[in-house]
């Protein structure tokens, strides 16, 4: 080891040449994860620190189509210093002949207990809401923008008219408050008792928050909530987790955003690779030298394993630097562009993590080509046949490479907190890097044949091009790998990225409602059907009871407890009552009750849905509609299509399990788009308490709601595509040595400097296009497996992606290549030869 260090410590006096591209390639993947590491971090210090600003209190219980009890709402105040409540639902903003979709917040004279309102013109959130000779009200001003108001100009509520005091720029708690199809607007609890919008059976949340003394038992607190009003659909929340949708999503997203960084270093790792095979290639007189003086292969294994360990220390030194550089300095723009607040400071966590990451990577693609070399004799190093032969390290070597890499794997699991996304991405670059490897290899084998057939007699320079793609110890195999693993990220989440836009916006059922309507009184429905059947363009209307279900309890248990953290458990769901079988509903196990049937409460429960909460025929669910408790058997299963847009409920209970709870009606109406704007005009002026929801808005919305992950995923997969252009120019860079000399034997059997330089593009171009090919199949293969089998959504192969990939990676092959043409050019020939003697 002595001996060993001293000829490695020796040898790095000779600066970092040959490195650069050695520690730009690790710093570069060390430094996108910690940086995606360090932000996750900032959000969830943000999310902590403002938790009750985001809740809009200390804690916070929530009901659905109900206020709290006397009972309720006494212990809520014993328990706190101050009580806010607030009602939160969908309504329409009418203003002159104009009609927005808006979400609409009664809030009291509390609100808020925690932040503040910031409006437009500036001024406190009471005095914007008083009540004059009308009552006030604010809302967002895209709102206000549509239905064509100003500050003073009056809006209506139901029947309720407001006068817009102000507009809203910020609210205090919008992160807490989840996904909203409409804009914000404000009014108080007051206004609203006028408007129509909130009676029994419409659909409304409310929110009471709490202020709590200093000190106060966060966990306690929530176990006696829960305990007292376990059967009452009290739903609980602290500022613990004031956001959780919002945590949950930053937790996938940093997650998924990791496993890219992941693919980025793996993409650098064989940079890395190439950078130590390149290195050991310039000291073959070195290695030769030590051998012939009885250096065994062990030492040589040591002295360059040291070196190459300084220097990844240093690239994963470098990388954490310009990962927790980079959001301290970017911190303000992209806490602006963030729905929460964050906190950008240093953070030992990602840090250490991305160092884990960045050390185990170097470690194993170092291992190969330095146990590669080791096994050359010194007469085959003097003749400088180093580059050539694909021969395997020897087993120990083998294993210890893939130790690191399932210890690499695990580490990821345990990080990421996902199994099954780490192990689908792991095992997604292990097959990309055998697909490419594989590729790599015909592509040789195929140039070279080509390059001996009568196809490309006449061309040199075609012919001399394929020669070098197939000829030993080219950069064939890390122009290929390198790249083509970068482009198949990036391809894969292009594939993924366009399926997604298009399964929203495009693959629309062929038939799809125009509008949904919400809240029609029972009294109300005869009225309804008859005006919108009378207007022209109106085709089919289908109408439904509609409550909402909390599912609490799964065989007497409670729910979470046996199915975990099911969408279906997470808060209220829609439910429904039909006496009959409905003629769309097919059933996939069970019978349906008889017409007249008035026994125990019975439920026809989604199929698939019920498959993944592990539910059978026979089992008991208890779901609490309206503050009661009712137990319900399963009677069958039927298959439910919530892509069709229809109404489709994953509960449908037999009629007598709901008689005398109060209730709306939804409806879905679809007509011709030139008669949707008289149909809203008509049918909100005749009832003015119903919300109509349209369905292309509704799409706009969630296309945006993906915008910010579409991006998201693009920017983690663009910093993994630099890395391969960085791994790129590190081949091409170290192609020159060998392209000098072939520049030099051809120049002196009579080939000019143009038609040699037209043989390195058009090698160049053949290894990009080759790579891009690769990409495609990856890419299109891994954006099904995400969209089958993640997304459970249909997948198309998208064409234009799939181009725009290919001409990539032959352009970015082709520039690298024609940019370290030059000076193979310009070498003199008989200088060369000389030295190559």
């Amino acid at each position: 080891m002595s001996a060993a260090w001293r000829i490695a410590r020796r040898e790095l006096r000779g600066g970092l040449r040959g490195f650069y591209i050695f520690l730009i390639c690790l710093a570069l993947g060390v430094a996108a994860i910690a940086a995606v590491g360090s932000v996750r971090a900032g959000i969830e210090a943000g999310l902590a620190r403002e938790g009750a600003a985001i809740l809009g209190g200390d804690a916070q219980a929530e009901f659905t189509y109900r206020f709290a009890t006397e009972e309720e709402r006494s212990w809520l105040e014993s328990v706190a210093e101050e009580v806010s409540e607030t009602v939160d639902f969908r309504s329409m903003a009418v203003a002159g002949n104009e009609r927005g979709l808006t979400q609409v917040r009664g809030v009291d004279e509390l609100y808020p207990l925690y932040g503040e309102v910031v409006l437009d013109p500036p001024m406190d959130i009471a005095s914007a809401l008083e009540r004059r000779a009308l009552p006030g009200g604010v809302m967002q001003p895209v709102l206000a923008a549509r239905l064509g108001l100003r500050v003073g100009d009056t809006f209506t509520l139901g029947t309720q008219q407001f006068e817009l005091r102000a507009l809203l720029q910020q609210e205090p708690d919008s992160a807490g408050a989840g996904f909203g199809l409409g804009p914000r607007t404000l009014v108080t609890l007051e206004g609203l008792q006028g408007s129509g919008l909130i009676t029994a059976g419409t659909l409304y949340d409310t929110q009471y928050r709490l202020r709590l003394p200093a000190g106060t038992d966060l966990e306690a607190l929530e176990n006696a909530a829960e305990t007292r009003f376990a059967e009452s659909g009290l739903r609980w929340q602290d500022s613990r987790n004031g956001a959780p949708g919002i945590a949950r999503f930053v937790d996938r997203l940093g997650a998924f955003l990791v496993l890219v960084g992941l693919s980025g270093l793996a993409v650098g790792g064989l940079g890395v690779s190439a950078a130590v095979r390149s290195y050991l290639e310039g000291k073959l007189d070195t290695i030769a030298t030590l051998k012939t003086l009885g250096a065994t292969g062990r030492v040589i294994f040591t002295v360059y394993f040291i070196q190459v360990g300084i220097l990844s220390l240093i690239g994963v030194g470098l990388g954490l630097l310009l990962g927790a550089l980079l959001p301290l300095a970017l911190g303000p723009v992209i806490e602006a562009q963030l729905p929460v607040p964050a906190v950008f400071t240093l953070y030992p966590g990602p840090l250490v993590e991305a160092a884990i990451y960045g050390l185990l990577t170097a470690a194993i693609f170092v291992i190969w080509p330095l146990a590669r070399a080791q096994d050359i004799r010194a007469a085959g190093l003097f003749r400088d046949i180093a580059g050539g032969g694909m021969s395997l390290p020897r087993w120990p070597f083998l294993l210890v490479i893939a130790a690191l890499s399932a210890v690499l794997i695990a580490l990821a699991i345990l990080f990421s907190g996902a199994w099954t996304l780490s192990l689908g991405a792991a095992g997604g670059i292990l097959a990309a890097l055998a697909i490419l490897a594989i590729m790599a290899g015909l592509v040789r084998i195929s140039a070279r044949r080509l390059a001996r057939s009568r196809v490309v007699r006449g061309r040199p320079a075609l012919r001399l091009a394929l020669g070098a793609v197939g000829g030993p110890g080219g950069e064939t195999a890390s122009v290929i790998l390198s790249l083509g693993l970068g482009l198949t990220v990036l391809a894969t989440v292009g594939q993924i990225e366009m399926n997604t836009r298009k399964a929203i916006s495009q693959d629309l059922p062929e038939v799809a409602p125009a509008y949904f309507f919400l809240d029609i009184q029972n009294d109300q429905l005869p009225d309804f059907l008859e005006i919108a059947h009378a207007q022209d363009g109106v085709g089919r209307i289908d109408t439904a009871p509609m409550l909402r279900g909390i599912v609490t309890r799964i065989n007497g248990q409670t729910a979470r407890d046996v199915a975990g953290d099911h969408w279906i458990l997470r808060g209220d769901r829609g439910v429904t009552y039909a006496a009959s079988q409905p003629d769309s509903a097919e059933l996939t196990q069970g019978t349906w009750w008889p017409d007249d049937y008035s026994g125990p409460p019975l439920v026809s429960f989604a199929a698939e849905e019920g498959a993944e909460l592990g539910l059978s025929l026979g089992d008991k669910l208890t779901v609490n509609v309206l503050g009661r408790d009712i137990e319900v058997e399963i009677a069958n299963f039927r298959v439910v299509e919530f892509g069709d847009m229809g109404i489709n409920f994953v509960m449908i209970l037999n009629e007598a399990a709901l008689a005398g709870a109060p209730h709306t009606h939804i409806a879905t109406l679809y007509a011709e788009e030139a008669a949707e704007g008289p149909l809203l005009r008509t049918l909100s002026r005749a009832f003015p308490n119903v919300t109509a929801i349209g369905v292309r808005d509704a799409i706009t919305r969630v296309s945006e709601a993906l915008g910010g992950l579409a991006a998201a995923t693009s920017y983690g997969a663009a910093a993994t595509l630099v890395t391969g252009f960085v791994v790129l120019i590190g081949a091409a860079a170290a192609g020159t040595r060998r392209r000098v000399f072939e520049a030099a034997v051809l120049k002196t059997v009579g080939a000019t400097r143009g038609r040699i330089l037209a043989s390195f593009a058009l090698r160049s171009a053949i290894l990009g296009a080759m790579a891009g090919l690769v990409a495609i199949l990856g890419g299109a293969l891994a954006g099904w497996a995400v969209m089958t089998f993640v997304m459970e959504a249909d997948y198309s192969f998208q064409a234009i992606s799939a181009l725009t990939i290919v001409s990539g990676g032959a352009v970015a092959s082709l520039l690298a290549g024609l940019a370290f043409a030059w000076a193979p050019l310009a070498a003199r020939p008989a200088r060369v030869l000389r030295s190559r003697d």
